[in-house]
């Protein structure tokens, strides 16, 4: 394990919007960064250089979406290659972390603290970026 404070950010992975949420390891806190938009999978990879340009984190997390029981869905594969990209494109290093209730926790967490009217998609994934990260912190 690192004994510096590493700034992580985790990115929630979707067909057509990509949420971010940015993090340290040393407090183990992550907050909302922002929502990508993307085509069938694709995002503006000049916006995502940019944030990363903007941030220089130590390395990135991006959530793995998986059937409750485990299994890979057709997502699964479109959200390793996006980290796959990730590392080519910009040379950081890339874990996944099993994001099975991210989205559901992230709604309900929401909804709780601002109502139904805050339920908009890119809070819902910057949200779900955040738990992502969260879990990464759980288990590592």
């Amino acid at each position: 394990m690192h004994n510096f404070m590493a700034t992580i950010i985790a990115f929630d992975f979707g067909t057509a919007s990509i949420g971010a949420a940015i993090g340290q390891d040393v407090t183990k806190t992550a907050n909302p960064l922002c929502s990508f938009k993307a085509r069938d999978g694709i995002p503006n990879w000049q916006a995502i250089a940019k944030v990363l340009a903007e941030w220089q984190p130590d390395f990135l997390v991006v959530g793995l979406p998986l059937n409750m029981d485990g299994t890979e869905q057709p997502l699964t594969a479109r959200a390793r290659k996006f980290a796959n990209r990730l590392h080519g494109m910009f040379g950081y290093q890339v874990h996944l972390q099993d994001e099975r209730l991210s989205t559901v926790e992230a709604k309900s967490h929401i909804f709780a603290s601002r109502g139904y009217r805050a339920l908009e998609k890119g809070h819902v994934d910057a949200t779900s970026a955040i738990i992502i990260l969260e879990s990464w912190f759980e288990n590592n």
